[in-house]
C-alpha cells in the first residue's frame, strides 16, 4: 500500500513539474485554489443542513431545492460568462466571479429568514457560475499541451477543498455555528480575487499568439478586432457544434453523471447519518470522497493524456455505476469508508471529460460554445438534490441511490459510443 502511495506522489510530482515554467504555474496555484473555494463551499451546505434545516423549520426537499437553485444560477450563467470570456478575458471574469461569490457568502451568513437564504443561494450561483467557463479557456489556451494533466490537478486541488473545507465547518459547527462558517468564508474569497488580478494574464497576451507553450491561436484576429466572436454568436453556430457526434455524446453523458453527482453529493453526509454514523464521521467520510476523487482527476487527467480519453472515461463510469448501488448493501464504518471511497473515484469524469469538449470546439466560438454546453448539462444537473431530496422525505434513500446507478449505466453507454482516437 505504501508503495502505491509513493507512486501516486511520484506521479503528482512529475505532472505537476511539466505544469511549471514561464508564469504558468502562477496560473495554475491562482485557478486551481480560487476553484477549491468556489466548488469546497457548495459541499458545506450539505454538510450544515441538519442545522440550517433546523434554524429555518425547513424539509429536506426544500434544502434540497435550495441547493437546486444554486446549480440553476450557475447553469444559467454558463452561456453568458462564456460569450463574456471572448470580451471581457478570463482575468477580469475569474476576479468578479470570485468577488461576487464572497459577497453572497454575507448574504448567506445573515440571512434572517429562509427567502434570503435562498436568494443568497441563487447569488452564489449566478457569482460562481463567471468562474467555470474562464477556468476552462484560460487552462485549455495556457496549457497547450498537457490540458489533460492541467485539468486534472485542477479539479483536484477543488476536490481536495471539497474534502477540507466540509470537515472544518463540521468540526467549528458547534463552537461558532453555520451563520459565522459562511459569513467568514467571504474572506478567502476576496484573497483569491485580488490573486488572480494579479497573475492571470489578460486574454490579449493569450490570443495574439504568444501563448505560453509558443503555439500561435488561429483566432487573435477574431478575438481582438471587435469582430463577431468578440459578440454574441450566431446560436445556430452554438447549436451547430452539438452536430458534431463526439461533443453531443460527451456532453449528454456529463448531463447525466452531473445529475447524479449532484444526487449523492447534496445529501450524502445526510444519508451516511441514517446509517449510524454522526454528523462529525459523516463529514468526514464526505471529505474522504473528495480526496480520493482529488487522486483520480490527477491520475486520470495524466492517463488520458497517454493512453487515449475513451478508455479512461469507459473505465471510471463503470466504476461509477457500481458504487451507488453498493452504497445501499453495505452498513458498518470500515465497508462504507470502501465504498464512499470507490464513489469519489467517479470525479475523474469531469476532467477528462472538460478537456475532450473544449478541445473539440472550434478556436473562434469556443468560449461561448463551453458555456453555452455548460448551461445545458448543469440546468439537468441541478435537478439531481431536488430528485433525492423527495426520495429523502419519504425515507427511500437507497432506492434514489439505485436509480442514479442505474442512470450511470446509461452514460456508460453514451460514452462507449464515441469514436475511437
Amino acid at each position: 500500500m505504501s508503495s502505491r502511495y509513493r507512486s501516486l506522489s511520484r506521479q503528482f510530482r512529475e505532472t505537476v513539474r511539466g505544469l511549471r515554467g514561464d508564469g504558468r504555474g502562477w496560473v495554475l496555484v491562482a485557478v486551481a485554489i480560487g476553484w477549491a473555494f468556489t466548488l469546497g463551499m457548495r459541499f458545506i451546505i450539505p454538510t450544515l443542513l441538519p442545522q440550517i434545516e433546523s434554524t429555518f423549520h425547513i424539509s429536506d426537499a426544500l434544502a434540497g431545492l435550495a441547493i437546486t437553485t444554486l446549480w440553476i444560477g450557475y447553469a444559467l450563467m454558463q452561456f453568458p460568462a462564456g460569450v463574456l470570456v471572448n470580451r471581457l478575458g478570463e482575468r477580469t471574469l475569474l476576479t468578479a466571479s470570485l468577488c461576487l461569490s464572497g459577497v453572497s457568502m454575507l448574504v448567506l451568513g445573515v440571512a434572517p429568514i429562509f427567502g434570503v437564504f435562498f436568494v443568497g443561494s441563487a447569488a452564489y450561483g449566478l457569482a460562481s457560475g463567471l468562474y467555470g467557463p474562464s477556468r476552462g479557456t484560460v487552462l485549455s489556451r495556457t496549457f497547450t499541451r498537457n490540458a489533460g494533466a492541467a485539468f486534472g490537478v485542477t479539479l483536484a486541488i477543488g476536490s481536495l477543498g471539497s474534502a477540507f473545507l466540509p470537515n472544518v465547518a463540521a468540526t467549528v459547527v458547534a463552537a461558532v455555528g453555520w451563520r459565522a462558517i459562511l459569513a467568514g468564508l467571504a474572506v478567502p474569497f476576496f484573497v483569491m480575487a485580488a490573486l488572480a488580478w494579479r497573475v492571470v494574464p489578460e486574454r490579449s497576451n493569450a490570443a495574439d499568439g504568444s501563448s505560453a507553450d509558443g503555439d500561435a491561436n488561429a483566432d487573435a484576429d477574431a478575438v481582438s478586432d471587435g469582430g463577431e466572436s468578440a459578440t454574441v454568436p450566431d446560436f445556430r453556430e452554438l447549436l451547430g457544434t452539438l452536430s458534431d457526434r463526439s461533443i453531443l455524446l460527451a456532453t449528454l453523458s456529463v448531463a447525466i453523471l452531473l445529475f447524479v453527482y449532484q444526487g449523492i453529493t447534496a445529501f450524502l453526509p445526510s444519508y451516511l447519518q441514517t446509517k449510524g454514523l454522526s454528523q462529525g464521521t459523516a463529514a468526514l467520510l464526505f471529505g474522504f470522497m473528495f480526496v480520493t476523487g482529488a487522486a483520480s482527476q490527477i491520475v486520470a487527467g495524466s492517463a488520458a493524456d497517454r493512453l487515449g480519453i475513451k478508455p479512461v472515461l469507459l473505465v471510471v463510469t463503470a466504476v461509477g455505476v457500481v458504487a451507488p448501488i453498493a452504497l445501499t448493501l453495505v452498513s458498518g464504518t470500515i465497508a462504507l469508508v470502501v465504498v464512499v471511497g470507490i464513489l469519489g473515484t467517479r470525479m475523474a469524469v469531469n476532467a477528462v471529460t472538460n478537456a475532450y469538449i473544449v478541445g473539440a470546439l472550434p478556436d473562434h466560438i469556443e468560449g461561448s460554445a463551453w458555456g453555452f454546453i455548460r448551461t445545458g448539462f448543469f440546468l439537468v444537473g441541478s435537478l439531481g438534490s431536488t430528485f433525492v431530496g423527495f426520495f429523502a422525505d419519504a425515507n427511500r434513500f437507497d432506492l434514489a441511490f439505485v436509480i442514479l446507478g442505474a442512470l450511470s449505466a446509461v452514460a456508460l453507454g453514451l460514452y462507449a459510443l464515441l469514436p475511437s482516437e
